[in-house]
């Protein structure tokens, strides 16, 4: 059975930072792109920053330069290193595991709530 279970979402104020983390279970983690995708209220679905199997990463422009994504293959996990957070920045962030640029498997969520 696979799962991803996501971890370390909370309150933080603007400016904070926040580490999310993904433990996979279930797959061969290690030849799946991991991504981090977030939905805030009426809002759809949108990638924030992916990971490949080898190491590449690409953000989203909103992100850049303040988030980090890393991957540990041997913990089958993945990181999100979130610093100045913003306001904007506020939604449920998914973790997904993909093979082809669309995640087949995805985590329950974590709430990320940036205010003052």
């Amino acid at each position: 059975q696979v799962q991803l279970v996501e971890s370390g979402g909370g309150l933080v104020q603007p400016g904070g930072s926040l580490r999310l983390s993904c433990a996979a279970s279930g797959i061969a983690f290690s030849i799946y792109a991991m991504g981090w995708y977030r939905q805030a209220p009426g809002k759809q679905r949108e990638l924030v920053a992916r990971i490949t199997n080898g190491g590449s990463t690409n953000y989203a422009d909103s992100v850049k330069g303040r988030f980090t994504i890393s991957r540990d293959n041997a913990k089958s996990t993945v990181l999100l290193q979130m610093n100045s957070l913003k306001p904007e920045d506020t939604a449920v962030y998914y973790c997904g595991a993909d093979l082809t640029g669309t995640p087949h498997h995805w985590g329950q969520g974590t709430q990320v709530t940036v205010s003052s």
